[in-house]
């Protein structure tokens, strides 16, 4: 009986001081130099034909490091800022995914947008930087020829929240 309690204390103890290892969703761990504390995100250049594109993905960016970090976000680049992220949409395109079997028409899709993003803080130090970051996303394409909408703005909508939950990630976190 008192080698049962003793392992039994013994577990309890070891699993209290090992820990988990997990952190808040709330607010990353930041990794970003200490001397930070705004942060400018103006609009993203489209180099693309496909409309609003680079106020979607943008604006994601900007939710996402307003409910994720202390940062305090600033949409224009005026020099007052300690960290520019700055966006560059390169192409969006679609291609066919899936066919109907009877029709051979396309039942569905995959957007996909390339961009290049690169944060600098405000001695021109790159901290962190990716000239060819890639999202997909998958969306289904409507069977009424007389009643066809566009599905992709919306695929892009979804896309962009990943878009901007990813790079804030890996910004703060530093992966």
């Amino acid at each position: 009986m008192k080698l049962k309690k003793a392992l039994s204390s013994l577990l309890t103890s070891s699993l209290l001081l090992t820990g988990c290892g997990y952190h808040s969703s709330t607010h990353a761990q930041v990794r970003l130099p200490s001397g930070i504390s705004t942060i400018a995100v103006p609009v993203f250049v489209n180099n693309t034909q496909s409309y609003r594109a680079e106020q979607v993905l943008t604006q994601a960016v900007v939710r996402e490091i307003t409910s994720r970090s202390p940062y305090r976000v600033v949409t224009n680049d005026d020099g007052s800022s300690d960290a520019v992220l700055r966006g560059t949409v390169i192409t969006i395109n679609t291609y066919p995914l899936t066919y109907e079997s009877q029709t051979g028409r396309q039942s569905s899709a995959i957007v996909q947008i390339n961009t290049s993003v690169k944060l600098v803080d405000k001695h021109g130090r790159t901290l962190f930087e990716n000239p060819n970051y890639s999202f997909r996303e998958q969306y289904q394409v409507s069977r009424e020829v007389t009643s066809f909408f566009d599905e992709s703005p919306p695929a892009v909508d979804r896309l962009s929240r990943d878009f901007g939950r990813t790079l804030v990630a890996e910004i703060l976190e530093g992966f």
